[in-house]
């Protein structure tokens, strides 16, 4: 599943035609780094292979000021199922993905209690520091919240606070001198 092409058509689908900086700009204004896997600085190389791909097509280029022509994107009836394709897809994907901290904690019988537990300490305010800036943004995105929108940020908060309790667990393990 590609993230970037379910955003670029997402956004074409939603917004209209766009451009790729206005593509970019969508991005940066949802923050999409923080809660999916598209990274803004990617969006410009997945548009020309999505548009070979006829997921979407250049509908005009536009001219704004001393700034260089920019190529106007809209999503094709190719991209529109695409889109739904990718959507059902993901929605449907209940995989469980392991998560490399359980595999380096398998082997860390030769690391020193004392540094492992420095580490799942600072991983920990690590999750804890991302909950406070999530709980944070979802109170000031609140008025501008949208459909389901306020669930995504329920499901961050659920994931974090697991990770949290996961960590407490294990640093009371730790502490005890259990492994």
């Amino acid at each position: 599943m590609s993230a970037i092409r379910l955003f670029v058509l997402g956004t074409l689908a939603r917004q209209g035609p766009l451009h790729g900086h206005g593509i970019r700009r969508a991005a940066q204004i949802d923050r999409t780094e923080l809660w999916a896997d598209v990274k803004p600085g990617s969006l410009y190389g997945a548009l020309g292979r999505m548009a070979e791909d006829g997921l979407i097509e250049a509908v005009c280029t536009q001219r704004e000021g001393n700034l260089p022509e920019r190529t106007v994107y809209g999503i094709t009836e190719s991209g529109r199922a695409e889109l739904r394709r990718l959507q059902l897809a993901v929605i449907a994907d209940a995989r469980f993905r392991p998560d490399p901290v359980d595999l380096a904690l398998a082997f860390s019988d030769d690391v020193p209690r004392s540094v492992l537990r420095e580490h799942v300490e600072r991983r920990r305010r690590d999750f804890a520091e991302k909950l406070a800036f999530f709980r944070e943004l979802s109170e000031r995105a609140q008025p501008h919240l949208e459909g389901l929108e306020p669930l995504m940020f329920r499901h961050t908060f659920a994931r974090l606070e697991a990770e949290i309790a996961f960590h407490d667990e294990l640093l009371e393990h730790l502490a005890k001198g259990q492994a």
